[in-house]
């Protein structure tokens, strides 16, 4: 992700002038004149006065001007600087905690949890939400077993030291007596067990070298099935994505070739997988990224919010995709506190 460059030595005057143009740009989408400013101006400095200081702040690479209008907006290096510098982060009101909670306690399954968690990061944000399932390379392994399903078929069944539970079927060449299937359960728990997915997946056949009775020929199936069992694939069923209704309502999808530009995005979910991979990258639990920030180019019209959430070493992202014009102060506090409730209630089962 290119990191704009950014001065940090504003003036106070330039710096309360970028707030004001920056805040009533997010809350209205029109550009923010010398005159509006002027009158809701503390230090009631003239029109002329700001006029410059908008000026000089264009010129820094802060603001820009459509060229329809007087008034100035934000650029994403403008947008950076109030995230990093000027903004303050709102607390999350009481009343929507307890709406997150009772809807997000209320789910059965951790997939109809994360499918919920959306729907409702959608609704209450008015943007685009996405939630990411676990990736669970690095969970520690704590037993699996063997159920079978026909003559055929055999269903591997992992549990997860968070709570989680990940099942495969796997075609096989004949039906295997139910004792072989225990036997292998047994073993495979014995040596496998309290090692991360990713350690398993990368040493499985050494650990199994020495199994000699390959008779029922589980061994070899297990081998050759070892990146599908114990894999991190984000598959795209992984991903949920909710909100679309919400987002297309923003002034900013008047402009059809806007508009075109989020159902593409919403219909081309491996460049959100794409995003949510870099923003895990960073290494921080929350993080931002505005513009032209982004590397995918669909994305370079759009600012991230995402947090992490993480159980026992097993992580995802929440996160809001919307205009540059996001409100940030609120975004923020939001995606945490969900990614937040959905650790908590992971951690519980």
């Amino acid at each position: 992700m290119g990191t704009p460059v950014i001065n940090e030595q504003l003036s106070e005057r330039e710096r309360d002038i970028l707030r004001h143009v920056v805040h009533n740009y997010i809350q209205t989408a029109v550009p923010v004149g010398s005159r509006f400013i002027s009158k809701h101006f503390e230090s009631q400095l003239s029109p002329a006065t700001i006029r410059n200081v908008m000026a000089d702040l264009e010129e820094l690479g802060y603001l820009s001007h459509p060229h329809t209008s007087a008034g100035r907006m934000p650029t994403d290096l403008g947008y950076r600087y109030y995230v990093d510098y000027l903004m303050e982060v709102q607390s999350l009101p009481d009343q929507q905690k307890e709406e997150i909670e009772k809807q997000l306690d209320a789910a059965l399954t951790h997939e109809i949890l994360l499918r919920e968690t959306s729907k409702l990061l959608g609704k209450i944000s008015k943007q685009l939400s996405v939630v990411s399932s676990p990736h669970i390379g690095s969970a520690v392994f704590e037993r699996l077993e063997l159920i079978p399903i026909s003559s055929s078929r055999l269903l591997v069944v992992i549990s997860i030291r968070s709570g989680l539970v990940k099942t495969i079927m796997l075609e096989v060449g004949g039906e295997i007596p139910r004792h072989s299937l225990e036997s292998m359960a047994r073993l495979l728990n014995e040596r496998l067990s309290g090692l991360t997915l990713q350690a398993i997946r990368d040493t499985f056949a050494e650990r199994v070298r020495d199994v000699s009775d390959e008779r029922s020929g589980l061994v070899r199936l297990f081998i050759d099935s070892v990146d599908v069992l114990f894999d991190d694939v984000r598959e795209h069923e992984k991903l949920h994505i909710s909100g679309t209704q919400n987002i297309i309502e923003q002034p900013e999808f008047v402009d059809p070739k806007n508009f075109r530009s989020v159902i593409e995005l919403i219909e081309n979910d491996e460049i959100i997988v794409h995003v949510l991979e870099m923003h895990d990258e960073s290494q921080k639990d929350s993080v931002i990224t505005i513009g032209s920030e982004n590397e995918e180019d669909l994305m370079k019209e759009y600012s991230i919010v995402t947090a992490t959430y993480n159980v026992d070493g097993v992580m995802g992202r929440v996160g809001l995709i919307g205009p540059k014009r996001m409100n940030y102060a609120k975004a923020i506090p939001l995606v945490e506190y969900v990614a937040q409730s959905i650790a908590r209630i992971l951690r519980a089962r």
